[in-house]
């Protein structure tokens, strides 16, 4: 079986390349960074191995991250990712004392890896497994915690094609896990060496709440009026907007910010809102911002009034808890179920789910004019966050048994 799931991943990383060949700019990312392992410098320093999907799970490993430097200065850490869209955004993230591609999951690539440092243990993010790495880290001695997990029953774990998939999973020390229905679904399997913390996420936003810094540009923009911030849309979100726009007050604003600021796709949105100003520019004027940079979305929506959060007529939602942090309500569209704390907040109406243009102008129409709903559901938002912090600390009491003095066996 073992060899069947490796052939998997040479395939997978044929198709890649294949892609790569004609012209996909992603795989061609992809491959270029996998395609030699700098060699490592030897000292005799203590490294922990994190190891990240892309982008949000960087941001759920990122506070336990923050918590083993404060804790634990003379620890290295590698980071690696899968994704080129993590791993180009926060490829000199200074915290890392080394970021880099992880290589294809075959036992040679994981055998070099896990000899590459004095690895004290390796951290993986939510639910990247990688075999070979598994088995690899399992053989050196090396404890492997999972964190921020979350997993369906629908996974392919626990279906009867998973038995093998899931049995390897007997050689990680120690899960994490968001809720009790991944904490049940393991214990299904066998797999009972698990901590029901939630999703270290929270602590992550919670602490970009803290540390907002002011954009005096956007203040000028918004000048006084009430402000709807749509984060990380997609042109299905993109033309829900452009089929209410004509009945948005005079005193709101919209500041978009699509996931995608590829030129192309921002023309696109210009041709919908022809009046809209780039954050580019360098007078922002007009009731619609289209932010066309990345990295300051997180700290924007301390001016929403309430927020819409794009992907969710897609492939699935972004991230809404870097806006209900900051206490918005939040609206997204119908496929939100993998997501629990969106589930969460629509049974709590704190969060509304819209599928077509009525839903979404009666709900707009909501939150604008009906002042006790919207302050209900900013409540709701900001109980719900507070009621989730503190999976960091529950994950570094666990850890720090292992940093302050257990050496791998090699």
């Amino acid at each position: 079986m073992r060899k069947l799931y490796t052939f998997a991943v040479k395939v997978y990383h044929f198709a890649v390349a294949t892609a790569a060949f004609f012209g996909n700019k992603k795989a061609k990312l992809w491959i270029e960074g996998r395609k030699s392992l700098p060699d490592a410098t030897p000292d005799n320093s203590r490294w922990v191995w994190i190891h990240v999907s892309s982008l949000g799970e960087f941001e759920q490993g990122r506070p336990v991250i923050e918590a083993i430097k404060k804790q634990h200065p003379t620890i290295k850490i590698l980071l690696s990712f899968f994704s080129p869209s993590g791993y180009e955004i926060r490829k000199d993230y200074p915290l890392a004392d080394e970021v880099l591609y992880l290589p294809d999951d075959t036992m040679p690539n994981a055998q070099k890896w896990v000899k590459r440092h004095n690895f004290m243990a390796a951290i993986f993010v939510k639910y990247d497994f990688w075999f070979n790495y598994i088995k690899s880290l399992h053989d050196n001695d090396i404890p492997l915690y999972y964190i921020s997990v979350t997993l369906s029953p629908n996974h392919f774990f626990f279906k009867w094609y998973g038995k093998w998939f899931a049995k390897q999973l007997q050689q990680v020390k120690h899960f994490y896990v968001q809720d009790q229905d991944s904490a049940f679904s393991l214990a299904c399997i066998g797999i009972e060496n698990t901590t029901v913390c939630g999703d270290t996420r929270f602590d992550r936003v919670a602490d970009i709440a803290k540390q907002a810094r002011r954009f005096e540009d956007i203040e000028n923009f918004i000048n006084g009026r009430k402000c709807i911030v749509a984060g990380s849309t997609w042109p299905p979100d993109e033309n829900l907007f452009h089929g209410w726009i004509n009945t948005m007050p005079e005193d709101y604003c919209l500041i978009m910010a699509p996931h995608d600021i590829s030129e192309g796709h921002i023309q696109q949105i210009k041709k919908l809102f022809p009046d809209a100003a780039l954050y580019s520019d360098e007078y922002k004027k007009g009731n619609i911002l289209i932010i066309n940079s990345i990295g300051i979305l997180s700290q924007l929506y301390q001016y929403a009034h309430f927020a819409y959060i794009g992907g969710a007529f897609g492939s699935g939602l972004h991230n809404i808890q870097e806006a209900i942090t900051f206490g918005c309500p939040v609206v997204f569209g119908p496929k939100y179920k993998n997501f629990v704390e969106a589930v969460d907040l629509v049974e709590k109406r704190g969060a509304f789910s819209v599928s077509k243009q009525n839903d979404f102008n009666d709900i707009f129409s909501q939150l604008i004019y009906i002042d006790e709903k919207r302050e209900s559901a900013s409540k709701t938002c900001l109980d719900y966050v507070k009621s989730k912090l503190g999976a960091t600390d529950i994950i570094m009491k666990d850890l720090d048994d292992e940093l302050n003095g257990l050496m791998p066996v090699r």
